[in-house]
């Protein structure tokens, strides 16, 4: 993750801290997700009948989408230099708005909207994130995601 001072992270508020590289959602990545989680309902794993539905293929989970937030944000994330441990606090929201076709490619768009110190070495930051499907319009989520630095 990219390192700051603390002054310069509480200066982004507000502001798109960054955009993760892309990350290719392929079958067996999905197949593997199924496989972990036990949730093996056909528009993940049945290419045939998934071909029938709306969707017109297999879909990813959105949780295995979400999953993905942590890879994402360790490329654009800015942590305090002084961090001592990171810790995921939780989604404050969290919103599937389009499904990711097997084969698409995701990336973390990231908003810092939040940098308050709640005691003393104990930081609190919450980022909007965008989750985009390459070449489509429609974002495959929103959240708003909320993580503790102890510095």
């Amino acid at each position: 993750m990219p390192v700051a001072t603390l002054d310069q992270i509480r200066a982004q508020v507000g502001q798109e801290i960054g955009v993760s590289p892309w990350i290719a959602i392929d079958q067996a990545a999905i197949d593997q997700f199924a496989e972990v989680t036990g949730d093996r309902q056909f528009i993940h794993v049945d290419p045939v009948a998934a071909a029938q539905t709306p969707f017109g293929g297999t879909v990813a989970h959105g949780f295995l989408t979400l999953s993905l937030l942590s890879q994402m944000a360790s490329h654009v994330m800015l942590v305090p230099e002084t961090t001592r441990m990171a810790a995921n606090y939780g989604l404050d929201s969290v919103r599937f708005l389009a499904p990711v076709r097997a084969g698409k490619r995701i990336r973390g768009r990231f908003v810092l909207k939040a940098a308050e110190e709640k005691r003393p070495g104990e930081w609190r930051f919450v980022h909007a994130v965008t989750v985009e499907i390459e070449g489509e319009s429609k974002p495959a989520l929103l959240a708003d995601w909320v993580g503790l630095i102890f510095t």
